[in-house]
């Protein structure tokens, strides 16, 4: 059985998506799309073998997956609809669904299921699997060249200047949950490591402005009872969106296969 897929958003996500699915992967139809700029976007599109049409954020839950690759400030105009039909929502804005749990609370009344790719991020499924026991600590390192952070939220309000910084700089340390909110466009990596471990308020974040990185540098440490560990994964940067890792359209990629594969590797 195939199954049809739309897409919010045709930016750094969303459109290497767009082209990989058009390409061709067994299982699954690329058949709407939505964005900001109907032109543009149409003229992206223009050379697929079979451009979706450019539909409202409202109509994609007509399809059966709906991938969300959007600004998160319309994050819940696409998860939505996507939930009151009972659809597959593929979540890229993992931090805007932390203060919105109230959306998962809604899926489980409508059948709807909500997924988090692993994105940009490393060893997900350990964190799962150490959390089915007692966790002491999660903690997040985050390391990015200024930027990729300029232009935040946080830094914005608290006067945080990072362009022209000649050595690393500490510009956060909290919970994932504040993490997400100040740095929206940032650490969706923080929100999917607290949703696999032990939740945003337990999970710690540090972010760093580091002029002396080229790529986004993650460090995961979790202290277990089943285990102690430590992940690192230093990611390529996207040349259309330097907040965003290449790895996380291929992240989606692989989330969106693994829903359709009839073999399934990791927890």
């Amino acid at each position: 059985m195939t199954r049809t897929v739309a897409i919010a958003g045709l930016g750094a996500i969303g459109l290497p998506l767009a082209r990989a699915l058009d390409a061709g992967v067994p299982g699954l139809s690329l058949t709407a799309v939505a964005a900001r700029n109907k032109a543009k976007a149409e003229a992206n599109l223009s050379s697929f073998r079979a451009p979706p049409p450019v539909v409202s954020l409202a109509d994609l839950a007509e399809c059966d997956i709906i991938v969300e690759a959007a600004p998160a400030a319309v994050f819940e105009l696409v998860a939505m609809p996507a939930i009151e039909q009972g659809r597959m929502f593929v979540a890229c804005s993992v931090g805007a669904l932390l203060p919105r749990m109230h959306l998962v609370r809604r899926a489980q009344a409508t059948g709807a299921r909500i997924v988090v790719p692993t994105g940009a991020l490393l060893g997900l499924d350990a964190v799962r699997a150490a959390a089915e026991g007692r966790v002491e600590s999660v903690t997040l390192e985050t390391r990015k060249p200024p930027g990729g952070l300029d232009g935040a939220p946080y830094l914005l309000e608290h006067g945080i200047e990072v362009l022209g910084i000649t050595k690393p700089l500490c510009v956060f340390r909290g919970n994932a949950l504040d993490a997400a909110a100040g740095f929206p466009a940032n650490v969706n990596v923080a929100a999917a490591l607290a949703l696999a471990g032990i939740g945003p308020m337990r999970t710690r974040v540090e972010i760093w402005a580091d002029p002396g990185v080229t790529r986004n540098t993650h460090t995961i440490r979790v202290e277990a009872e089943a285990a102690r560990f430590t992940m690192t994964i230093e990611g390529v940067p996207s040349a259309e969106n330097p907040r965003t890792g290449k790895l996380t359209t291929l992240s989606v990629l692989a989330c969106l296969r693994g829903l359709v594969n009839t073999l399934k590797v990791g927890s």
